[in-house]
């Protein structure tokens, strides 16, 4: 085991276990993606810290805790044809391929998504599927999803997404202010119908876009 090997097993333990993260599936692929290879170089010494990092252009990879957590909530079981809003780091995405089964990534800023697309393919990730866009619209061609995880802070579940998520789904998105957020679990019924249940406050860089927030001009 080397010394990445080690801080990993150690966030693991200490961040996610120890916090009341209990999907075995979800522990164990967070023992597997390597954290440090999604970082920059200056992070490289922080990249298994307890804490969000600055990747560059304003965003940043989330706390390990979070990603855990929202990823968690999502119940993903290794079939799903997962959305996920805010690629960034690739760093979630990578979970995501992990535990589920096709994933569709959108990112708005083109040079974080070929840093991250590199970094995926290195890994070998082979069944995710990438672009650059409004995340806050979704993914339409490829509708509908089984799972849509929103990595960015939304005023409102974007109603595009909600209709882009197939019956029985759910999706998992920080909801609030630009400065403060409420972490939502969204669950459509089979008859369209929506339920959602907040799990504990958060603070994600703001989801840009037409159902998101506007960007400065």
């Amino acid at each position: 085991m080397n010394e990445w090997d080690r801080k990993r097993e150690r966030m693991v333990r200490e961040q996610l276990v120890a916090r009341g993260i209990r999907d075995q599936r979800v522990i164990s692929a967070f023992g597997r993606v390597e954290r440090h290879r999604f970082v920059t170089d200056t992070e490289l010494p922080y990249s298994y810290d307890d804490r969000p990092l600055p990747i560059g252009f304003g965003q940043t990879i989330s706390q390990p805790y979070i990603v855990a957590l929202m990823t968690e909530l999502l119940e993903l079981r290794g079939r799903e044809k997962i959305l996920e809003v805010g690629c960034g780091s690739g760093y979630q995405t990578a979970i995501l391929a992990e535990l589920g089964g096709e994933v569709y990534a959108i990112e708005r800023i083109g040079e974080l998504l070929i840093s991250s697309e590199r970094v995926l393919e290195e890994l070998g990730y082979n069944r995710v599927h990438t672009r650059v866009g409004d995340g806050s619209i979704g993914w339409k061609e490829a509708a509908p999803f089984d799972r849509i995880l929103i990595a960015a802070a939304t005023p409102s579940v974007p109603k595009s997404l909600i209709e882009q998520l197939a019956e029985g789904g759910r999706l998992v998105a920080p909801v609030g202010s630009k400065y403060e957020q409420m972490l939502c679990l969204v669950e459509k019924g089979a008859s369209g119908t929506v339920k959602i249940t907040k799990h504990g406050g958060c603070v994600f860089v703001p989801l840009i876009g037409s159902e998101g927030w506007k960007a400065a001009p």
